[in-house]
């Protein structure tokens, strides 16, 4: 599963730079599939949507830190736990129900990401 940050967020920023994905941004941002990434070209999301990888897409959230799921690995293979969560001075980097995903599938997403 991927990681949310919930409305507790208070904005501080700790978990944007630990993100070893580029996969939380601020608020209002808008984010591509390449910030952060190796990836280059039409990339396919978990929805099933094509998208250019340098192409911006709206923000998650307008008003807090977000993570954008299709990006988020949870940290596997560069960490045993979710940084963001682990650097979160409230607690509100937590897993999202909605988006469940095997080990196997967070390492090969990662493996995709990361040349």
């Amino acid at each position: 599963m991927a990681i949310i940050i919930t409305d507790e967020c208070i904005n501080c920023g700790a978990c944007e730079p630990e993100c070893p994905n580029n996969a939380i941004y601020e608020g209002g941002d808008e984010w591509r599939m390449s910030d952060g990434t190796d990836l280059k070209g039409d990339y396919t999301l978990m929805d099933g949507s094509s998208v250019d990888a340098d192409a911006t897409q709206k923000p998650v959230s307008d008003d807090l830190y977000y993570i954008v799921p299709d990006k988020c690995t949870e940290c596997k293979g560069f960490h045993d736990e979710p940084q963001c969560a682990a650097v979160c001075p409230v607690d509100c980097c937590v897993d999202d129900e909605n988006v469940r995903e095997t080990e196997e599938a967070l390492l090969a997403k990662k493996s995709k990401l990361h040349l």
